[in-house]
């Protein structure tokens, strides 16, 4: 069982996953962790991340265990680690390898098989689980986007907004889970409303659907 939210970068679907997840009882799922996690597997490794044999390798090679905001790699914790500029801007790139892709998505699978989940990430309603009986898309302008970004981050907002660019035209672009809104998913508008409001629409659509 899972309820699916994806969206662009900055759109706040960490928050709002984690705050649905809390008021459904469910536990949350962050993906995009998991490729972070092979970042920086790679980066530490110095494997190109532009090889996609061994970025795939890698990949399948790897241990990694996430769950509700923690994140292990190969037993060791890097939650803090996974959320360093470098290895945002490496996580993307390597997301784009059908292999890499292919080793998360069927771990991921695996999980939300196992459970129920509040998933969020950029192709959960189209590609992991394109049976979800929820999906929410959440979008916000692109200002918006880069303002939350840089105060997470501590960057200015014109950097942070150049690397969303690259990275929004990156997983637009991709040929395998390219970053798109599922035909039955409700699209969500983040931009100037409070955190806990887009929480509550999605628990209501969530109730409406008979699920909870």
């Amino acid at each position: 069982m899972v309820i699916a939210i994806d969206g662009p970068a900055g759109a706040g679907k960490s928050s709002v996953a984690r705050g649905v997840a809390a008021a459904l009882g469910f536990t949350y799922l962050d993906s995009g962790a998991m490729y972070r996690s092979v970042a920086l597997a790679a980066l530490r490794s110095g494997i190109d991340l532009d090889d996609p044999e061994a970025m795939g390798e890698l990949a399948r090679s790897l241990q990694i265990g996430v769950s509700d905001g923690k994140v292990e790699l190969d037993g060791a914790d890097v939650t803090d680690a996974i959320r360093s500029a470098e290895v945002t801007a490496a996580a993307s790139r390597v997301a784009v390898h059908p292999d890499v892709r292919a080793a998360m998505v069927e771990r991921q699978r695996a999980l939300i098989d196992a459970g129920r989940y509040v998933a969020e990430g950029r192709d959960i309603g189209t590609v992991v689980s394109p049976e979800a009986p929820l999906k929410v898309y959440l979008t916000a302008s692109d200002e918006e986007r880069a303002r939350r970004r840089a105060a997470e981050s501590g960057e200015p907002v014109d950097s942070v907004r150049d690397s969303q660019h690259r990275r929004d035209s990156r997983d637009r672009d991709r040929p395998h889970g390219a970053l798109r809104p599922a035909d039955d998913a409700v699209e969500l508008d983040t931009s100037g409303i409070p955190l806990e409001q887009v929480v509550a629409q999605v628990v209501e659509l969530a109730r409406q659907r008979g699920i909870s």
